[in-house]
């Protein structure tokens, strides 16, 4: 049975400061986020009714909008209480938290000094982003052709929509291949991370991972990263080279969507999911529901 489409559902989307009919939340054709990507968003798991890091979510929407020039005419309490109250208007105790902000349409071209800044929040029950079945035996990933940007080339660290588009035509290649995701390498030619997730790699006694400088730092890597070391497992942030991927035993990817997805196949590299991403994922699931 086909999923029903996000333009035309029942409920509640906050927008502008007040929750509006799902069907009546629109835009216009000309707004400029369209046009020109001026937009950013995030996206938030909420469990048994509480949206896991909400406020380090809500701060990062901020940020990123900053970054892009655009002031959220919000305060991040104000934000946080939206959200809580969206996902009280929908009855959704588990799902999935979606924030956006882009320029508005009050003017049509590269410079938007005078555009408005425009704030919805949508909320949708969603299960895991892979299935149960996919998340156990370890997901495929082909390497994607493009590559993550230079830091002096693209605002890496917001959380940018038009940062996107690659992912979704590396993430297309990918699954016409028979591949669950891609990774994406970055424009040095060292592992950067999967479309939507960050990546993780068991190499002897250690989890290495590729230093954020030219992607996202994940809230939910940042959180994988402390509950391992709190389990007492070293965590190695370093440049990784593709063929380095043949010492890992194991590999793992992260992300609000993903949460921690084992992997099983990176290209011609082979891994299995093992003791320590299986203790990764009873932490990670110990602790959005704690």
């Amino acid at each position: 049975m086909a999923a029903l489409p996000f333009d035309d559902r029942d409920g509640f989307i906050w927008l502008d400061g007040k929750l509006t009919p799902w069907r009546e939340a629109k835009i216009h054709v000309l707004t400029h986020g369209l046009h020109y990507g001026s937009c950013v968003f995030e996206g938030e798991r909420v469990y048994d009714g509480k949206v896991f890091k909400l406020r380090e979510h809500s701060q990062r929407l901020i940020d990123s909008a900053s970054v892009l020039g655009m002031e959220i005419p919000f305060s991040v309490e104000q934000l946080d209480a939206a959200t809580m109250e969206t996902l009280a208007a929908n009855g959704i105790t588990n799902g999935y938290v979606r924030p956006v902000v882009w320029r508005g349409s009050e003017m049509m071209g590269v410079a938007a000094h005078n555009t408005r800044t425009r704030v919805a929040i949508a909320t949708w029950t969603w299960p895991s982003y892979f299935t149960p079945e996919a998340r156990m035996r370890g997901i495929r990933l082909g390497f994607a052709a493009w590559k993550r940007p230079h830091p002096e080339t693209a605002p890496t660290q917001a959380k940018a929509a038009g940062l996107y588009m690659i992912c979704t035509m590396s993430k297309h290649k990918a699954e016409a291949e028979g591949y669950d995701d891609a990774l994406m390498l970055d424009w040095r030619g060292q592992v950067a991370e999967a479309t939507g997730a960050n990546v993780f790699f068991v190499i002897g006694n250690e989890i290495h991972t590729p230093l954020p400088d030219c992607f996202l730092n994940g809230i939910t890597r940042q959180t994988v990263i402390a509950l391992a070391r709190a389990k007492g497992f070293t965590v190695v942030e370093r440049a990784i080279l593709p063929e380095e991927m043949a010492k890992a035993s194991e590999c793992f990817i992260t992300g609000t969507a993903a949460e921690i997805t084992p992997v099983s196949e990176i290209g011609p590299y082979r891994f299995t999911p093992g003791e320590v991403t299986k203790t990764m994922i009873a932490e990670y699931d110990s602790c959005v529901r704690a």
